[in-house]
């Protein structure tokens, strides 16, 4: 296979973990007889300064050539002006935009070796196998009027939160199909009892449900959603819900694992072509000091693996490289270890 892979690097901590992850992907690319290409292109923060713009129109067109996408982290403090016109975050909302990018899907897995490290006690985690797949381009993020204003004194902000039919369907729909290779149990998160919004995709959920015969969908709202997350994690197999919901869900979500360092995440849309990226942040105070968890970004190369190339084996080889690297005691420092970011990259090539 030939495929041509842009990178973004983006911001902190990005160009580190990113590098490893393209070193892994050369390596299971070489071992297997394909051909990568890797170009890297500017985003967020670093595409503000180079531009003006935190998503060039480079940028964009490069990745609608690409066969796959890998993302480091957009943002910092150099650019945390809540009053600027542009922030590093627009890039990301910009590119899932351009690209039609709908759905986020967040694995959460425990590492068996690593149950120590996670906040919740051990018996909580038993068996903890999650995929949060959490609608990217509708909602309160996107929703219009959006403003602010001022009148007599007081000052309002409005934010209004939109879905449609077609929106609801698709991310569902995509929801059942990936269940359909698990456990077959799908919860679609809402807020019916108070919103709207939540109401017509409750309804639309259960017409998808039905073209999945053996699929179980139950519904769940976002708070008890949120306690159950710490109380009952096993009980979950597919979630699937809105964008504002998804984005707190799959943080707290995150701790289960004990480190945001090891989490990876796939945007897809109607096409192969997908964004991968690790759910953490830029980091900013730990970047260029090579100690940064490159894991999270090594395991969504395996993403893009499976899911835009299709090289469902090599993905599979690249987890078991990282869950043997664990388990043989290869850790970085946010998981109590001494490696260092390459060192860690390294740890994963050389079992490959």
């Amino acid at each position: 296979m030939k495929a041509n892979i842009a990178v973004l690097p983006g911001d902190g901590i990005g160009p580190e973990i990113t590098r490893e992850a393209q070193r892994v992907l050369e390596r299971i690319a070489s071992k297997h007889g394909h051909e990568l290409s890797f170009a890297s292109h500017h985003i967020g923060g670093a595409a503000i300064d180079a531009t003006g713009s935190a998503l060039p129109d480079e940028t964009l067109a490069a990745c609608k050539e690409s066969q796959g996408i890998l993302l480091g982290a957009v943002g910092g403090p150099k650019w945390d002006n809540p009053d600027a016109k542009v922030r590093p975050e627009q890039g990301l909302l910009a590119i899932r935009k351009g690209l039609g990018l709908f759905a986020n899907l967040r694995p959460v897995t425990l590492h068996p070796a690593l149950a120590a490290a996670s906040p919740l006690k051990e018996d909580r985690l038993r068996g903890v196998d999650i995929l949060v797949v959490r609608e990217l381009t509708g909602g309160i993020y996107f929703g219009t009027p959006r403003f602010r204003d001022e009148k007599d004194g007081v000052k309002r902000a409005v934010d209004t939160l939109v879905y449609t039919d077609p929106e609801v369907r698709r991310v569902v729909r995509l929801a059942c199909r990936l269940a359909v290779g698990r456990k077959q149990r799908v919860t679609s998160i809402d807020k019916a009892n108070v919103l709207d919004s939540s109401r017509l995709w409750r309804q639309v959920a259960n017409e998808v449900s039905e073209e999945f015969p053996d699929i179980t969908l139950d519904h769940q709202l976002v708070d008890s959603a949120a306690m159950r997350l710490i109380t009952d994690a096993a009980s979950f197999d597919v979630m699937v819900t809105g964008n504002m919901f998804g984005d707190i869900l799959t943080d707290e979500a995150s701790v289960l694992t004990g480190s945001l360092g090891l989490l990876p995440s796939a945007s897809l849309g109607e096409s192969s072509l997908g964004l991968y990226e690790p759910i953490h942040g830029s980091a900013p105070d730990i970047a260029g000091q090579s100690i940064a968890n490159p894991l999270g970004t090594i395991l969504s190369a395996a993403m893009l693996l499976r899911h835009s190339l299709q090289l469902e084996d090599e993905a599979k080889a690249v987890e078991k490289a990282v869950f043997d690297a664990v388990s043989e005691g290869s850790r970085t420092k946010d998981l109590g270890g001494t490696l260092s970011t390459e060192a860690m990259g390294s740890a994963i090539c050389e079992r490959l």
